[in-house]
């Protein structure tokens, strides 16, 4: 009998966002083939900027946490 189970693969990818002023956001991605694509996710980040769902500012960088 096997007691150990496969963990499921994460359905969401985050990601951490900096700011030019020190500032630190996360940003969830459900769709992990998106999440593969660099200028993708940048998109991704600054639509959620006009929708207010990341604060403003600039992006200096976009790294992948899990």
């Amino acid at each position: 009998m096997n007691t150990f189970r496969k963990t499921a693969p994460a359905k969401s990818v985050m990601f951490m966002v900096n700011y030019d002023d020190g500032r630190t956001a996360y940003l969830w991605v459900d769709n992990p083939a998106e999440a593969g694509d660099t200028r993708a996710i940048g998109l991704i980040a600054r639509a959620q900027q006009e929708q207010g769902a990341l604060p403003e500012g600039t992006i200096t960088s976009i790294r992948r946490v899990r």
